[in-house]
């Protein structure tokens, strides 16, 4: 056997993999999902109607297939409830992520202008949150935003306040864990795009009579665009179906679509409905992916 041949069934396994890693844990996953969001709900096991068999021979897999239907899609378009949850999730998570750039922007410039062996240290800190665990961090979050917590406390110290503020089951106490949580997801981004700029650039515009401020429009958040985008996709996808946080700080007056499908699957036990749910938020989370790959692609043809 020729070197070339043993060094080719690498780089074709390398070529395929990620191929047969997106069928085996996507489509295949996603082709259930998308099966029981056609089904219709019964009191059994599994709680949902037609069940496929296989065994059972092509006439029963065409009455199946017959039985299916898009009344759970039907169902969700028309109900204000899955609705408002869309709605609201798709307005919290773009309200998060305004905060989260602005917020994690000055301090990814920041580090990115550190000397080299602190910027090191800077990163560490970055990251130690997530050492760890998402559930007891949110959990002392319950802690200190509570009528007697650690921020009234302060507050009440400084005079600041004449009496406890209420914060928990409030949106501002969900906005305070989104922004904790995800704030590292957009550093990170755009930490790495910024140091990565060479300050001659910058040096060049300030010479030729641009001020600080203009600099800065002009060239440095220009060249920093994408991880601008990097860290906004990084935090508004997972925020728009984000269950704990909003169930553990918001209110319940009106309930996010991740809290939803949470109900619809353990409590009402409606699978198809809640599968189509999930279903419209990938569809409507593709939408910024899609958005972000176009963008991508007409840097790339104009370079």
């Amino acid at each position: 056997m020729s070197a070339r041949r043993i060094f080719a069934r690498p780089a074709r396994f390398a070529a395929v993999a990620p191929y047969v890693w997106m069928v085996l844990f996507f489509l295949v996953p996603f082709g259930f999902v998308l099966k029981i969001s056609l089904s219709q709900t019964v009191i059994a096991q599994p709680p949902y109607e037609p069940v496929f068999d296989l065994t059972a021979g092509w006439t029963a897999i065409r009455a199946a297939l017959a039985a299916l239907s898009i009344d759970n899609f039907k169902l969700i378009v028309s109900d204000d409830l899955y609705v408002f949850a869309y709605l609201r999730s798709l307005t919290v998570a773009m309200t998060a992520t305004g905060l989260l750039l602005l917020i994690g922007y000055p301090i990814a410039y920041g580090m990115a202008r550190l000397p080299k062996r602190w910027q090191a240290v800077a990163m560490v800190l970055v990251i130690v949150p997530f050492w760890t665990s998402f559930l007891i961090r949110i959990y002392a979050w319950i802690n200190i935003l509570q009528h007697d917590g650690l921020l009234n406390r302060i507050l009440l110290a400084l005079h600041l306040v004449s009496r406890p503020v209420v914060w928990l089951s409030t949106d501002t106490a969900m906005y305070i864990g989104i922004v904790y949580s995800y704030l590292p997801f957009m550093i990170l981004p755009l930490y790495a795009t910024l140091s990565k700029m060479e300050p001659v650039l910058e040096e060049a515009a300030g010479d030729l009579g641009a001020p600080p401020w203009q600099v800065f429009w002009l060239v440095t958040f220009p060249l920093s665009l994408p991880g601008v985008g990097a860290g906004v996709l990084l935090c508004f996808i997972p925020v728009v179906g984000e269950f704990v946080i909003p169930d553990l700080l918001a209110g319940s007056n009106s309930l996010m679509i991740g809290q939803t499908l949470w109900l619809e699957f353990f409590t009402n036990k409606d699978w198809p409905v809640a599968s189509a749910a999930a279903i419209v938020l990938l569809l409507v989370l593709l939408l910024p992916l899609l958005l972000y790959e176009r963008l991508q692609r007409r840097q790339l043809e104009t370079r």
